[in-house]
């Protein structure tokens, strides 16, 4: 056979092995028993890879992987989302670049620009997601702004109309003057700031005990131009006399009432609370209760308008300023408090929002709440962790209704048609410029688009041909599973389980795993402003796609946040490494040479079946079945990091360190050769499909230098490892053996306490070693009775004791005790240690280090360094006191041999 080459290059192997899988089409959907659909979190069409899209992908990649080679019907969809803001700011950015106006343009020719720009940038993302390894079905991509996902949302939003659950009204809703448009409830972010509490004196229209004013306190005192009321709390006794009165709003000379209403806090502030109906979702609500006027003071812009006189133009800080300025002056300043809140942003452009009362449309959510509810309380979606079922039932429990309307120009057009000449209204599947009723031409359709999430809901069937190929759906939805980070469980998981049970009477997948969120290595969260984000592509340049899998497939925990250990220069922000991600690479590199090595030394190899002929063997098959078990079961119960770190531990501590090792003298006994040869394909070969769907590029590498001649498990050889099948749980039961397990392990126990007090010591490994074990059960002696042979020859042990703690005699002098679980170990060293030397070096060794510790303490003691070194520098000095505290431990350990 063709030697392997020596060392692994992910830049040269990687292109070649996906290039093996694109031509062969096995990234298609396939025929099978059972089904595994998945759908892919559509990023945005102008988006790039980021390292939450890298681990999100990867986990579904690892999914569908093992469900192809189990057989299944798999199908997983790739897709993108037109990204209606993000997109149309890009496209706005470029035009005013080049000294062009969207208005100018008009609504057709920009949205020719922005489907140009999607076109242009469109297909990044997706380079990017193919070169991971992920095998998507690349052939049948998606988009929202298809011509049949467009139907498919009209159909919902017509029906939706229809049945009364769509409507529109004049309500308060989340604007950006930035983006100029209505951005929903779970879109918003907060942050909390350091602002004011303006104390503000309202002259009463006639006194009141005496009183000629009231005070009220507000965080925005430029809104007050839209006041239409006064609020205090019925529970406040001291209010009570200004009930029923009115006040005479400054600058703008209009009287308004004074109220009692539940929302007024009456420990917040001066307890009068000024009531702006158009500018405060609680002041709307109150407004509605109490009849007050809605005067919106802002255009779409936030700028104060018409009507105001010296205020009329100005920004929304500039009238702040000004209306504070104009108290000041007029004596009704009364005080200023310093006082942290929690104010909205645009998640798109982190402008500060506005409530703002204007007309949009809604879904009125109280009909589709009931079944997405039960859908999650009865099992049949499963959130995984399962701490995230609360969070959706919370959220559930207080939904309110969903403002869908965005005033954009990309994006899917609302298909509602108004006359203007008899003022017919309706949503229609086809467009029209005739009006049905009056058949007058005078009609127009609603220049707003929908909310991104009203099409991205239908994610699940409209990517597989609903409304037009209902069929299509059968025997793939529900889908399997959707695998998606926690911040849009409401903005995006609960709508499509809402739409799918309305429309199909079902939930769109069965289970919903939450990866936990990336951060950067001092738990901050990665952004570009800050200079410490990763780039996915950046780690694949340096390590190879598998070592980026893995690594992260490792952080996959039950953890909310888990932290990226990546070395980023602090003033170019230049990435450096990551220590975590080279050990992946290390793993990988382990992979290679360890398969390298087994197919160099299989001349004469025949096929034919495995049989345990030693204690080894029975040992590895027995470990190699709970594996198969282990990793099946973690797939599909969706533990990655577990899946990760349990195949790494039996691949390299069990497999290349003990079992290939073991197995190296047989392959040199004429008599033994074939069928050590035959054990080690069969436990290489296995080992080779488990850890396919984490790190496939390599597998599939070493896979295509395997000779034909290595049968397949079905008795024929696949084509690719990716479409081989996947070693079945039932099909190595019969392999399990724990009394073989048991004593081999006890073997590698007195095996690993020879070898570690010869490194200890640096004793020479020709040098033959008395071992003395004292079981503390009778079967430890008896297990390793069967072992001693093994011991002595695997060890370069003399002679080997046998004893149990009923009859041991003592340490032996001159040895070296280990003590453990099922037995102590006494390693007679003799004449080989100096005993007093070595004690001597060691006490040197521990006052050393509880020097620095002493220090390290008292440094991280004082609370003015811990205060102002930077994070990363104390995290530093505990890391170095913790690694210090481990080695006087183990040095404390070791002058237990010296006793």
């Amino acid at each position: 056979m063709e030697e392997m080459p020596k060392t692994y290059d992910p830049s040269e192997n990687e292109p070649k092995i996906l290039q093996k899988w694109l031509d062969g089409g096995y990234y298609q959907r396939r025929a099978g028993k059972g089904d595994c659909t998945v759908v892919i979190p559509p990023p945005n069409v102008t988006g790039k890879l980021h390292m939450g899209h890298a681990l999100d992908d990867s986990i579904q990649d690892a999914i569908v992987r093992e469900a192809r080679m189990r057989g299944r019907s798999t199908q997983w969809i790739l897709g993108t989302d037109h990204a209606g803001i993000a997109t149309q700011t890009k496209v706005d950015k470029k035009l005013k670049s080049e000294g062009k106006n969207r208005l100018e343009m008009g609504r057709e020719a920009f949205l020719d620009a922005c489907w140009d720009w999607t076109h242009e940038y469109g297909g990044t993302i997706k380079e990017q997601i193919k070169r991971m390894g992920c095998s998507v079905d690349f052939e049948h991509e998606r988009f929202t702004m298809d011509d049949d996902y467009a139907e498919a949302v009209r159909r919902v939003f017509c029906d939706w109309y229809h049945d009364g659950l769509i409507y529109r009204g004049k309500r308060i809703v989340n604007w950006c003057p930035s983006c100029t448009t209505a951005i929903s409830d779970d879109e918003a972010e907060y942050k909390t700031e350091a602002g004011h509490l303006w104390h503000l004196r309202y002259p009463l229209t006639e006194p009141v005990n005496g009183q000629d004013y009231i005070v009220v306190a507000t965080t925005r005192p430029e809104t007050m131009l839209g006041d239409t009321g006064v609020a205090v709390s019925p529970k406040d006794p001291e209010k009570a006399a200004f009930v029923g009165k009115t006040v005479k709003l400054p600058i703008v000379d209009r009287e308004i009432p004074i109220f009692e209403d539940w929302h007024v806090d009456a420990g917040f502030g001066s307890g009068f609370v000024k009531v702006t109906p158009a500018h405060d979702p609680n002041d709307y609500a109150m407004g509605q209760a109490h009849d007050l006027p809605q005067i919106n003071i802002f255009d779409e812009h936030a700028v104060v308008v018409d009507g105001y006189g010296e205020f009329s133009g100005l920004t929304r800080d500039e009238c702040r300023e000004k209306v504070v300025a104009w108290f000041e002056e007029h004596g009704l300043l009364d005080h200023i408090e310093d006082h942290e809140h929690s104010v909205m942003h645009c998640y798109r452009c982190d402008t500060t929002l506005e409530p703002w009362l204007s007309e949009q449309w809604f879904v009125a959510v109280d009909k589709l709440k009931g079944p997405a509810v039960e859908a999650v309380e009865s099992g049949r979606v499963r959130f995984n962790a399962d701490r995230w079922k609360q969070s959706y039932l919370t959220w559930m429990e207080n939904l309110k209704d969903w403002c869908i309307s965005r005033q954009l120009w990309w994006g899917h057009r609302i298909p509602v048609f108004y006359c203007e000449d008899c003022g017919w209204e309706d949503a229609l599947m086809g467009d029209t410029d005739v009006c049905p009723k009056c058949g007058g031409h005078h009609v127009h359709q609603d220049e707003n688009v929908l909310d991104t999430w009203f099409s991205s809901q239908l994610w699940t069937f409209a990517t597989q041909g609903w409304p037009q190929h209902p069929e299509r759906l059968e025997g793939h939805h529900p889908t399997t599973a959707l695998v998606t980070a926690r911040d849009i469980i409401a903005l995006w998981v609960a709508r499509m389980i809402m739409s799918s049970e309305y429309f199909l009477g079902e939930e769109p997948f069965h289970d919903v795993v939450i990866y936990p969120t990336i951060l950067a290595k001092d738990g901050s969260r990665m952004s570009k402003s800050k200079g410490n984000g990763v780039d996915p592509m950046d780690l694949m340049d340096m390590y190879g796609a598998d070592a980026m899998r893995f690594n992260l497939l490792s952080l996959f925990t039950n953890n909310q946040d888990v932290k990226f250990d990546a070395d980023i220069d602090k003033k170019t922000h230049e990435f450096k490494g990551s220590p975590r991600t080279e050990q992946a690479k290390s793993f990988v590199t382990k992979i290679w040479n360890a398969s390298r090595f087994l197919l160099m030394n299989m001349d004469g190899y025949t096929a034919g079946e495995p049989v345990a002929e030693t204690a080894a063997d029975a040992w590895m098959f027995s470990r190699l079945a709970k594996t198969v078990k282990g990793v099946t079961e973690g797939i599909e119960g969706y533990t990655f990091g577990d899946v990760a770190r349990s195949v790494q531990a039996f691949f390299w501590n069990e497999v290349c360190d003990w079992y290939v090792e073991v197995t190296k003298s047989r392959l040199k006994d004429e008599g033994a050769r074939l069928q050590a040869q035959r054990n080690l394909i069969f436990v290489l070969d296995t080992s080779l499909r488990l850890m396919h769907p984490l790190m496939p590029f390599v597998t599939e590498a070493i896979w295509d230098a395997m000779p034909a001649s290595f049968l397949d498990m079905d008795g024929e050889r696949a084509e690719a490892l990716m479409v081989a099948a996947w070693p079945e749980p039932a099909d190595y039961e019969r392999w399990i053996d724990e009394p073989a397990e048991r004593a081999f392990e006890l073997t590698r126990a007195v095996v690993t306490d020879v070898r570690s007090t010869r490194a200890r010591y640096r004793i020479s490994p020709k040098e033959e070693l008395d071992v003395v074990v004292c079981g503390h059960s009778a079967d430890v002696c008896e297990a390793l009775a069967d072992m001693t042979a093994f011991i002595r020859d695997f060890a370069r042990v003399g002679t080997l004791t046998l004893t149990h703690d009923d009859e041991f005699a003592g340490k032996p002098e001159g040895s070296i005790a280990l003590a453990g679980p099922d037995f102590n170990a006494y390693v007679i060293v003799g004449d080989l240690v100096d005993f007093a030397a070595e004690k001597a070096r060691i006490e040197k060794a521990i006052a050393k280090d509880e020097k620095e510790l002493a220090g390290a303490e008292k440094t991280l003691a004082n609370e003015g360094f811990v205060a102002k070194a930077a994070p990363e520098v104390v995290a530093k000095k505990r890391e170095r006191a913790e690694e210090l505290r481990a080695e006087i431990e183990a040095l404390t350990a070791q002058l237990a041999d010296f006793a």
